[in-house]
C-alpha cells in the first residue's frame, strides 16, 4: 500500500503566474460556486454549515505577561468549507490581521489557503491567500453587475478606494465595459492619488475620474455604487447613505460597513434585496440583541436580517444571487429598479478559486512538491 503523501505549495509569486489576477476567470468561477451553493452542494462551519469563519480575538488589557492585546483589526481567523460539484474539494483559508503591519510593510492582513481531499483530508495544495482573497473578493461584486446591474452603465462609484476597490473597478470593467467614468470617495488624499494612479495604469479605457467630499456626492447619477471600508471605530461613523441619493436603476454593493435607511430598504416598491448567503446573516443573527448590524456586523446583510427578524419584510423578500443565475428567481425586473446587494464574503469563493489556480499551476508546472511523509509514523 502506498502511503507516500506529497502536496504542492504556491507562494504569491507562483500564484501570479497561475493567473490568479484573471478577473473574469475568476467571476466565471463564483458564478459556479453561488450556483452551486444554490444548490445546497456546498458546507460551511458552525451548526448551520453557513459560519464566515471562527475568529480568534486578543483581550484590551490582560495582566499576564506577553499577552497580545487588542487593535485595530488584530484577528486571526480559520475558515473552513466545502464546494461540491466539479470541484468536490474542502479546504481552510486563515489569516492574521492588524492594521499595524502596514507601517512594517506588509498587508494588514496575511492569508493562506489549505486544499484537502475531501475524502481523507490529505493536503492536495498549500497556497498563498493575499492576491486570491482579492480577486474574488472583486469577483463577487462583479458578479453582481453580470446579473443585476441595468443595461450600458457609464458611471461607476467607488467608496473606499484601497484593495478591494481596485479589484472592483477589475470586475465592473470587465463585466460592464461601457463605464467610463469612476468616481471615488475615501478617507485620505494618499489613498485616493494611488487609486487614481493605479486605475490609470491599469485601466485606460476609464475617460472620468471625480474626487467625491462626501457619501451623497458619491451616491449621485452612479450606475453602480461599491462601498469597501474598513470598519470606523464608532458604528454611527460608518457609510451611510439616503435611498433619495439613488438614480432610478442604481446597483448599490457592499462588501463592508454599510448603513441605510431600514424604511427605504423595506419598501419593495422602490428597491430589491439581494445577498451573496442569507443563511450566513441569519446564522449569525439569531438570538443576537437588536440590532445585529450594531451588535454583530455592520454588513448591510446583517440589516437584511434585522428587517426580516422584525416583520419589516418577509423572508422571500430577500433573493439569493445564486437563485438568480439558477434561474429559480428574478433578478431585475426594470431599467429603473433600484437593487442592493449584501456581499460577505465565504470561504467557499475562495476554496472554488483556489481549486482553479492549482490546476492551471499544474498544468504549467508552478510550485513546490512538498512531503508530508513517506509513511506516517502514528497510523
Amino acid at each position: 500500500m502506498n502511503t507516500n503523501i506529497d502536496f504542492l505549495y504556491l507562494s504569491e509569486k507562483d500564484m501570479l503566474r497561475a493567473g490568479v489576477r484573471n478577473m473574469k476567470g475568476c467571476i466565471d468561477t463564483m458564478q459556479e460556486v453561488f450556483s452551486l451553493m444554490s444548490k445546497g452542494d456546498y458546507r460551511m462551519g458552525g451548526p448551520s454549515n453557513n459560519e464566515h469563519g471562527i475568529k480568534m480575538r486578543f483581550p484590551e488589557t490582560s495582566d499576564i505577561e506577553g499577552m497580545p492585546l487588542d487593535a485595530p483589526d488584530k484577528r486571526v481567523v480559520a475558515m473552513p468549507a466545502y464546494v461540491g460539484g466539479e470541484f468536490h474539494m474542502s479546504g481552510i483559508k486563515c489569516y492574521g490581521s492588524d492594521q499595524r503591519n502596514r507601517s512594517k510593510g506588509l498587508p494588514r492582513s496575511i492569508l493562506m489557503l489549505t486544499l484537502m481531499d475531501t475524502e481523507t483530508g490529505v493536503p492536495v495544495a498549500y497556497m498563498s491567500a493575499n492576491v486570491l482573497s482579492a480577486t474574488r473578493t472583486g469577483a463577487v461584486p462583479g458578479l453582481g453587475a453580470r446579473f443585476l446591474c441595468r443595461k450600458n452603465p457609464k458611471v461607476a462609484s467607488i467608496i473606499g478606494p484601497g484593495v478591494m476597490g481596485k479589484t472592483a473597478v477589475d470586475a465592473f470593467l470587465t463585466e460592464q465595459p461601457t463605464i467610463d467614468t469612476v468616481k471615488v470617495k475615501g478617507r485620505s488624499q494618499k489613498g485616493i492619488d494611488a487609486f487614481v494612479a493605479y486605475c490609470k495604469e491599469h485601466f485606460p479605457q476609464i475617460k472620468n475620474y471625480v474626487v467625491c467630499e462626501n457619501y451623497e456626492e458619491a451616491c449621485k447619477d452612479a450606475d453602480i455604487i461599491c462601498f469597501g471600508t474598513n470598519n470606523a471605530p464608532k458604528f454611527e461613523d460608518n457609510p451611510y447613505i439616503k435611498g433619495e441619493w439613488l438614480k432610478p436603476g442604481a446597483l448599490v454593493m457592499s462588501t463592508s460597513a454599510l448603513l441605510m435607511d431600514e424604511d427605504f430598504l423595506a419598501d419593495q416598491s422602490k428597491c430589491k434585496l439581494v445577498s451573496d448567503n442569507y443563511k450566513m446573516y441569519e446564522g449569525w443573527g439569531v438570538g443576537q440583541q437588536y440590532p445585529t448590524q450594531k451588535t454583530v456586523s455592520t454588513l448591510i446583510g446583517m440589516c437584511f436580517y434585522d428587517l426580516v427578524s422584525t416583520g419589516k419584510i418577509p423572508r422571500e423578500g430577500i433573493t439569493d444571487i445564486g437563485d438568480i443565475i439558477n434561474g429559480y428567481k428574478t433578478g431585475r425586473t426594470s431599467e429603473d429598479q433600484i437593487i442592493v446587494y449584501a456581499v460577505g464574503g465565504m470561504p467557499t469563493e475562495d476554496i472554488g478559486w483556489g481549486c482553479k489556480c492549482l490546476r492551471k499551476a499544474k498544468e504549467l508546472g508552478i510550485g513546490t512538491k512538498l512531503n508530508l511523509w513517506e509513511k506516517p509514523e502514528l497510523a
